[in-house]
Parts: C-alpha cells; structure tokens; sequence
C-alpha cells in the first residue's frame, strides 16, 4: 500500500508539471514563418509593453501572409491589437515625345488626318508608360512610291508654199516642249500653182508619279514609371503578464492533488488500524 501511495503522488506531480508545461507552449499552428520582419521595436504604452514589427512587402506579397498569431515573449503574453500599411512606393515621371508612321495613298489632310488617334497610349524600351496627345500640326507626308506611265503625244506644223508635194520638203523630227517627235503623217493642199503641206507628228513620253505616302505625327505627354513598389505594415502587439494564467491552471491541478494525497492518507490509516484489530 505504501508503494501504490508513492507511485501515484509520483504520478499526480508528473501530470501536474506537464499541465504547466503546456501552458507556457504555444501551439505551432499559431506561429508564422511564412514572412519574417524587417524591423522589430520594443517600447511601453500607457504602462503596457508593446512589440511593433514592420514588414516590407511589394505588389506580389500577399499581406495576409504576416503573422498576426498571439505569442508569448519574456514572460509575457502578446496579442496583435493594430496593423496599418504605409504607401512607399515611388514613381519617377518625364516628359515624352513618340513619332507614328503610317501608309496612306492620299497626302490630303482630309483623308490623313483620320488616320491618327487623338490620344495613343505608349510604352517606352526603358519601361515609361502614358497617354500622349496628337500635334496636329506635326503631321508631315513624305513620298514613300514611285509608279511610271507611257503616253502618246501629237503636235501639228504646216508648211505653206512648197514647189511640190514631196515629204522630202517636210522635216522628219521636231522640237515640242522639250521633247523630240518624228514626222507620222503629211496632208496637201495645192492652191495657185504652190503646195500647202500640214505634218502631223507623235512620240512617247515617260513621266512618274508618286504611288504612295508615308505619314508621320508626333505624339507628345507625360509618361511614369515605378521606381519603387514598396507598401510597410506594421504589427502591433500588446502584452500582459502570464504568470495569472500559469497559476490559472496550476491551482486547480494542485488542488485534486492534495484532495487526492489526503484521501490515499486517510485510506492508508484507515487500513493500518483494521490490521491492528485483527492483530489483536
């Protein structure tokens, strides 16, 4: 019987120190890593300790990633009581000029002019972005294709007073505008002894034109990029002693054990006085 009573105080003990245990440890459910702080301070408030940590994350961090969980630190209980988010991001801004070109058969501001947007969004090869707004007046066309076409074209001489009506007398080529055309055709007419000769000449000319335009217009504005993307969350977290709630689950603990203790006491004499009767 004396070794049933040790080996169950042993055991209420061992229950009543594990019970002590497990109310300082914090499940590891309640712990965060997922984000760790790049700033932690300890400071007091109204005669409270308080822990702030600061977190900064960019766009593609997900706060809801921070621990906000209750901790215990120094021998004091913590729980989040705020969480604000300071905008740090930053953007730098100039300004921009963009040139567009189009195809266009037509150099006529009537038929060019709808070619071109007011207002075109733009992305610059170092990453600005922005609304820029059409100058009218920067519209400029520029020949961009050449086609070429053959013509005939005729002139007419007349040769009055001829002896005869021999093409010999009637010049084979002629000057017209620069251009040289040959002899095609002779028409007599005799009147009085003489001969009237009308010659009627031809030739081909070449001329280009332009087949097509290029248009270009200037596109002018403001254009940003970030520079930095950066927002700063700070938790805060208030603490309060934990020894009330150590002794909050001690107390009850320890109070079965001695109930325990006394009745296993009381049973034992109980049993050691009966062996004395009997004894007797």
């Amino acid at each position: 019987m004396k070794r049933l009573a040790t080996f169950t105080l042993t055991a209420l003990l061992c229950c009543l120190m594990t019970g002590a245990a497990q109310a300082e440890t914090i499940p590891d459910a309640a712990r965060s890593i997922l984000l760790y702080p790049n700033e932690v301070t300890e400071y007091e408030q109204d005669g409270y300790p308080r822990i702030s940590k600061v977190y900064i994350l960019s766009e593609q961090d997900n706060p809801a990633d921070i621990p906000t969980a209750d901790f215990e630190r120094e021998g004091r209980h913590f729980t989040m009581i705020d969480l604000t988010c300071t905008d740090r991001r930053q953007t730098d801004m100039k300004q921009h000029t963009e040139i567009i070109t189009v195809e266009s058969n037509s150099k006529d501001m009537d038929d060019v002019l709808p070619l071109f947007p007011t207002e075109q969004e733009v992305t610059t090869e170092d990453g600005y972005s922005g609304l820029l707004t059409l100058a009218v007046d920067s519209i400029k066309a520029e020949a961009a294709d050449y086609a070429s076409s053959t013509r005939t074209v005729t002139a007419t001489r007349t040769y009055p007073n001829l002896s005869d009506a021999d093409v010999s007398l009637i010049p084979k080529t002629i000057e017209d505008n620069g251009r040289t055309l040959t002899l095609d055709g002779v028409q007599w007419q005799e009147a009085g002894g003489f001969f009237h000769a009308t010659a009627t000449y031809s030739g081909k000319v070449t001329s280009r034109y332009v087949k097509g335009y290029t248009i270009s217009a200037h596109y002018s504005g403001e254009v940003s990029k970030a520079i930095s993307d950066e927002l700063a969350y700070t938790a805060v977290f208030s603490g309060t002693p934990i020894q009330n709630e150590k002794l909050w689950v001690a107390l009850p603990v320890g109070a079965v054990v001695v109930v325990l203790v006394a009745a296993l006491l009381y049973g034992c004499g109980k049993q050691h006085k009966k062996s004395k009767e009997i004894a007797a």
